[in-house]
């Protein structure tokens, strides 16, 4: 027997609540698997789970906030038989027998069978839209019109929780007065959760970790011909972004200079084999989310382009899971489309290292006693005086520029 828990998604999240479960005693799953929905400060994420078994009950319900650590609910390995109680019908009386189901035997003893939940029912009217027999009571007993709701769940299905929250969105909009009712609570509320989940964990950085800081500048003069000269053979779809570069390049010297991949956790320094690098995105209602594109160093370009593109679409939809929130090994953050120069990025804990990219600038440019007009990439790097120090950074600068100016390399 295993306990499912609610996961922490981030260095200083304390609680989230449970939105949905996408499983249900009974069933069967393996590592990987989306197991449940939760929102937290920085949005809703899909909660994998990372071991094999049947869910053998489910403890918390849908709708219930509760801390990091909570036991969600109970995962039976395939190797053990559920001893959990359960309730059997003989000749008519129900009683409790705690057995497992291999000692049962099927002629003696009559099961009562659980009635299988009938499909969501798909409503008819002027839009064809579907929603489980649960929220459709629900939003009777509280007179909401579910055509008016946006589904959450599989294939747009409209669940409970979709019910509570426009009742809640509707009581809130009875007490706002109509003057300020345009500034739409909900996602002024969202904004407001974001920037404590990001002053929380910024503040401990700053409080706790010694940052360094060093920058160089990388001519990309030949990566960008490179990167031109390729998207002249593909199609829109297929073609790639400089972003995609600098990620590969950041993984390659990570390689090389593994100290600033990892922890520094229980007051110690502890370096990851896997690149999983963590990518800045910003929202469209605002704030900021860094989800971890896995394995950056295994993919390919290409790979890397497919993977990073699904990335921050899946972001801004809302639909991230619970690895991607948690297993970044470093970050990267750029702001050149912005036209910011230079980028001095604060590191997220239990990070040990940060890398920055600024705006890819024409500038004039000595090279082999020739002077020239150069386009330059401004690089950062802020990383934890604890886990490296400034001899161990500036490799890792070198090696990363070194494969920015050979893409052949990547």
């Amino acid at each position: 027997m295993a306990e499912f828990c609610m996961p922490s998604l981030g260095a200083d999240m304390k609680a989230a609540t449970l939105i949905e479960w996408k499983v249900k005693p009974g069933d069967f799953i393996k590592r990987g698997d989306i197991i449940a929905v939760v929102e937290a400060d920085k949005g809703i994420i899909e909660i994998e789970v990372f071991e094999e078994g049947v869910v053998d009950k489910i403890i918390v319900p849908e709708g219930k906030n509760v801390p990091v650590g909570t036991v969600l609910a109970i995962i039976s390995s395939m190797k053990e038989p559920s001893e959990t109680k359960e309730e059997k019908i003989v000749e008519g009386q129900v009683i409790e027998k705690k057995e497992t189901a291999l000692k049962l035997e099927p002629e003696k003893v009559l099961v009562q069978e659980k009635p299988v939940p009938p499909l969501p029912e798909v409503l008819e009217g002027k839009k064809h839209f579907k929603v489980s027999p649960l929220a459709r009571k629900l939003a009777e007993e509280l007179n909401i019109d579910v055509s008016t709701i946006q589904g959450s769940g599989a294939d747009g299905i409209i669940n409970r929780a979709d019910v509570e929250k426009a009742a809640k969105e509707r009581e809130l909009k009875k007490k706002i007065p109509v003057t300020e009712k345009a500034k739409m609570p909900k996602e002024v509320e969202y904004q407001a959760g974001m920037r404590r989940a990001i002053a929380a964990a910024m503040s401990r950085s700053n409080r706790d970790i010694p940052h360094y800081y060093l920058e160089t500048r990388i001519d990309m003069t030949r990566a960008l011909q490179w990167l031109e000269a390729e998207n002249q053979k593909r199609s829109i779809k297929e073609r790639l972004l400089p972003a995609v570069l600098l990620l590969k390049a950041v993984a390659r010297a990570l390689k090389d200079v593994p100290g600033l991949n990892g922890y520094w956790i229980d007051e110690r320094h502890q370096m990851k084999d896997e690149i999983h690098i963590g990518f800045a995105i910003s929202l469209r209602q605002g704030g900021l989310v860094v989800p971890a594109i896995h394995n950056v160093d295994k993919k390919s370009i290409d790979e890397l382009m497919a993977a990073m593109s699904d990335l921050i679409a899946r972001t801004r939809a809302g639909r991230l899971r619970s690895s991607e929130m948690t297993d970044a090994t470093v970050t990267v953050t750029s702001l050149g489309d912005l036209g910011v120069e230079t980028v001095y990025g604060v590191i997220y804990p239990p990070q040990v290292a940060l890398v920055g990219f600024g705006r890819i600038s024409e500038m004039p440019w000595a090279e082999n006693g020739m002077l020239g007009i150069r386009r330059i990439l401004s690089a950062t790097l802020a990383a934890d005086h604890r886990a490296t120090d400034g001899n161990r950074g500036a490799q890792f600068l070198g090696s990363m520029k070194r494969y920015l100016q050979e893409v052949s390399m990547l």
